[in-house]
C-alpha cells in the first residue's frame, strides 16, 4: 500500500526526530569535550568522541550481550553470542600484539581465583534480573529508560561495596594472570587467542544446530559488531588500554560517598595508586568516566534523532525491585570479577587473557540462575 499524504517521507521522518534532546546531547558531549582539551588532554578528548559513537552504535543496532545469552542458554539461539564473538576477534588483532610489544599499551588482564569466579557468577546473576549489563546500563540510559535509571544507580552503590569487599577475596589466594603472548610472543598469542575464539565460536553453533535453532547473527548485529570493535580499537588507541566501563561507576560511587560523608579514602582498595588518584582528582580525569559519559549521550542522540523522547508509563514495582537488585548484584560482581562483559570478558579475551574465558563461563552459570529468578519479578523468561 503506498502512502496517501502529500508529505514527503524524508520530512516526515525529521518531524518525528527530538531535535531538542539531539541538541543536548551533542552540546553536552561538545562541552565535555572541551573541558578535557582546556586540560590538556587530547587522547582523553578522544575517549568522549568515542564514547558517543559507542553509545549511538550500540543502541542502532540493539547490540545487547544480556538478550543474547538468555536467548541462547533458554533457546540456543546463537547469532547474538556468534556476533559477539566476532567483535572480540576483531578487538584482539589490534589488542593482543601491541599491548605485547609496546610499553605505553597494557591489555586487560586478572588474576584466576575466587573473587573472579564468584564476582562473574554474581554478575551473571544481576544482568538478568537488571536486563542490561555495564555497557547495556548505560545505553539504555542514554535512550531514555526509565526503569534503567534504577539499575545505574543501584549498579553504582554495589560498585562501592565490591570495592570494599575486592581485597579480602583477594586474600583467598589464586593464581597470577595467565595470558598469551607471555608465553608464545605476540602473534603467537594472537594466533592462539584467535583459535579459541573459533573454538567457541564453532561449540556455539553446534550447540544451536543441535537445539534446532538459529545460529546466524541478523545483519543489524554483525553491522554493529564491526562498528563497534573499530570503536573499541579506537578507545584502545586513546586510553592505552582496552575499553572499561565499570570502574567509571565505581569512581562515581567513591566520590558520592565522600561527598555523603562516608570516608572511604582509608580503605585498602582506595589506598591502591589507581583507584587513589581516581577518587581525588577530577572525573573528567577518569577515561573510563570520560567514555561512559560519552555513550549515554551518543545513545541520547541516536535515540532522540530516531523518534521524540515521550514519557512512558512507569514498570510495575516488582520490575524496579529487580532492576534495583540486578543493578546492586551487578555492581559488586563487576568489582570482584574484574569487571563487566567489557572490561572482563571482551576486553580478557581480546587481549588474550585466560581470564576473560574464566569470566564468560561463570557469568553464563549465573545468567542461567538469574533467568529462573525473572519470573518473580514479573519479568518474561525469554
Amino acid at each position: 500500500m503506498t502512502a496517501t499524504t502529500s508529505e514527503p517521507a524524508g520530512q516526515t521522518a525529521k518531524a518525528k526526530r527530538d531535535w531538542l534532546f539531539v541538541a543536548v546531547a551533542v552540546l553536552a558531549t561538545l562541552l565535555i569535550t572541551g573541558l578535557v582539551l582546556i586540560d590538556q588532554q587530547p587522547w582523553s578528548a578522544a575517549l568522549v568522541i568515542v564514547g558517543f559513537g559507542l553509545g549511538a552504535a550500540f543502541f542502532k543496532a540493539e547490540f545487547s550481550f544480556t538478550a543474547s545469552w538468555r536467548r541462547f542458554l533458554l533457546k540456543g539461539e546463537a547469532g547474538g553470542l556468534l556476533a559477539i564473538l566476532l567483535m572480540i576477534a576483531l578487538l584482539a588483532v589490534a589488542v593482543v600484539p601491541v599491548a605485547a610489544t609496546l610499553p605505553s599499551f597494557g591489555g586487560s588482564i586478572a588474576p584466576l581465583g575466587v573473587s573472579l569466579v564468584v564476582g562473574a557468577f554474581v554478575f551473571g546473576i544481576g544482568m538478568q534480573l537488571g536486563n542490561g549489563c555495564g555497557s547495556g546500563t548505560l545505553y539504555t540510559v542514554g535512550g531514555g529508560s526509565g526503569r534503567m535509571l534504577f539499575t545505574l544507580a543501584f549498579f553504582i552503590v554495589g560498585s562501592v561495596l565490591g570495592s570494599l569487599s575486592l581485597p579480602a577475596f583477594l586474600n583467598m589466594g589464586g593464581i597470577d594472570p595467565v595470558l598469551a603472548s607471555d608465553y608464545l610472543g605476540p602473534w603467537g598469542g594472537l594466533a592462539a587467542t584467535l583459535v579459541s575464539i573459533g573454538i567457541v565460536a564453532l561449540i556455539v553453533q553446534q550447540i544451536a544446530i543441535r537445539r534446532g535453532a538459529s545460529a546466524t547473527p541478523r545483519k543489524s548485529f554483525l553491522v554493529g559488531a564491526v562498528v563497534i570493535a573499530a570503536l573499541m580499537i579506537g578507545a584502545f588507541i586513546a586510553g592505552g588500554h582496552p575499553w572499561s566501563v565499570t570502574f567509571g561507576y565505581t569512581v562515581w560511587g567513591g566520590k558520592l560517598a565522600m561527598l555523603a560523608g562516608f570516608d572511604i579514602s582509608q580503605a585498602e582498595f582506595w589506598q591502591w595508586p589507581g583507584p587513589k588518584h581516581a577518587l581525588t582528582d577530577s572525573v573528567l580525569g577518569d577515561t573510563a568516566s570520560l567514555t561512559d559519559l560519552g555513550m549515554i549521550f551518543g545513545a541520547m542522540g541516536a535515540a532522540a534523532f530516531s523518534k521524540p523522547f515521550a514519557p512512558g508509563p512507569w514498570p510495575p514495582l516488582k520490575s524496579l525491585l529487580a532492576a534495583s537488585i540486578g543493578g546492586l548484584l551487578m555492581g559488586w560482581g563487576a568489582r570482584l570479577g574484574f569487571g563487566c562483559n567489557i572490561g572482563a570478558f571482551v576486553g580478557g579475551v581480546a587481549s588474550g587473557s585466560v581470564h576473560g574465558w574464566i569470566w564468560f563461563a561463570a557469568a553464563l552459570g549465573g545468567c542461567t540462575v538469574g533467568i529462573k529468578l525473572r519470573p518473580w519479578f514479573g519479568l518474561s523468561r525469554d
